[in-house]
């Protein structure tokens, strides 16, 4: 496993200075807002009357020019970001300039072949005004979206440490209740502790054996979820019954790995152990679109559990959040006489 580390370092100068989407629409926006409020400011502080046909074809003359840098910033986008340091930016300051100075010209000479006369200066101080302003705001711009991508870099540093903290925490819980299982059947049922040590193996597998962020599958997930639940039939007996609900659901989903486990667990320690009859574990899911509706009920006693603080439900809501963003859903509630956790996953890239 650790030969693969060093693959990773080539990523490194592209990390440091990644290029925003110039296919996407709010690097487009922003560009044309930028131009917008520029040709509107320069018509209104001008000396001269104020034509609205000159203001109308400038208007006409950004849009077509963000446009056409847009669609070449898109184009290019791969190999300026190749370039190492802070070059990307640099050749996309560059390729600014380069098509400002050309659609200057073009433009100065369909004024002049049209008789337009909009264009009031000569072809070198129009062209090298509009150098200028473009210069500047293309610095500016591009000083924003650099200052913007070392942000969301650092903020995505820390939200995966806080992550990586959160999972840790999943390890000695295992450990401790699942071990006193383990004790408690070695003597009774040697075949059954035997088979708990191989479903424990599995979960430690999962709990200790993943350090990067890639994600597992939902139908890995569940699996484990089987062997959760199995070590805890053996210690509660007939007082947990499960009701399982998951036909529907993709097992190739993508979820990150231990992300319904702990739920699970919660739902076990604090809904059917506090009971001295038991209860009832529903877990239900299904399909929405390309995402998956997944639910975790459990009876909700009138004494709750002693030693809940709520860490399995934060870490699932800050490991959604931070995986699959704003659009997915984490909802604890309760209903009536149960307690559900409700989860709206989006399908998708991340």
């Amino acid at each position: 496993m650790r030969e693969s580390t060093p693959s990773r370092t080539p990523r490194g100068p592209a990390e440091q200075s990644p290029l925003p989407d110039f296919c996407r629409l709010p690097a487009l926006f922003a560009m044309f807002v930028v131009g917008a409020l520029t040709v509107t400011v320069m018509w209104l502080a001008g000396d001269d009357p104020r034509v609205w046909s000159a203001y109308s074809v400038s208007m006409l003359f950004v849009t077509w020019l963000v446009l056409v840098v847009g669609v070449l910033l898109c184009k290019l986008r791969p190999a300026l970001q190749r370039l190492p340091g802070h070059l990307p930016y640099v050749g996309v300051w560059l390729l600014i300039m380069l098509i400002v100075l050309l659609a200057s010209l073009v433009a100065h000479w369909f004024d002049g072949a049209l008789q337009m006369r909009l264009i009031k200066s000569s072809t070198l101080a129009y062209t090298r005004d509009n150098l200028v302003i473009a210069a500047l705001l293309g610095a500016a711009m591009l000083r924003y979206f650099y200052v913007l991508a070392q942000w969301q870099a650092r903020l995505a540093a820390v939200t995966r440490a806080q992550v990586e903290a959160l999972q840790a925490r999943i390890r000695p819980h295992f450990l401790f209740n699942s071990m006193n299982t383990v004790a408690a059947l070695i003597r009774v049922d040697p075949a059954a502790a035997e088979r708990t040590v191989e479903d424990l193996s599995e979960l430690f597998r999962a709990a200790l054996g993943q350090h990067d962020s890639a994600d597992g599958t939902l139908g890995e997930e569940l699996a484990l979820v089987e062997r959760y639940l199995a070590i805890e039939q053996l210690r509660l007996g007939p007082r947990l019954r499960v009701t399982r609900e998951l036909d529907d659901l993709p097992a190739d989903f993508p979820l990150p790995r231990l992300l319904l486990q702990p739920l699970v667990e919660n739902a076990v320690r604090h809904g059917i152990q506090p009971l001295r009859e038991g209860g009832e574990v529903i877990l239900r899911g299904q399909r929405e679109g390309r995402g998956v509706r997944i639910e975790i009920i459990n009876p909700l006693p009138a004494t709750p559990a002693v030693g809940g603080n709520g860490h399995g439900l934060d870490n699932v809501r800050r490991r959604v959040g931070w995986r699959y963003g704003p659009q997915a859903r984490v909802v604890a509630e309760p209903r009536g006489d149960r307690f559900v956790v409700l989860l709206q996953l989006p399908g998708g890239p991340a």
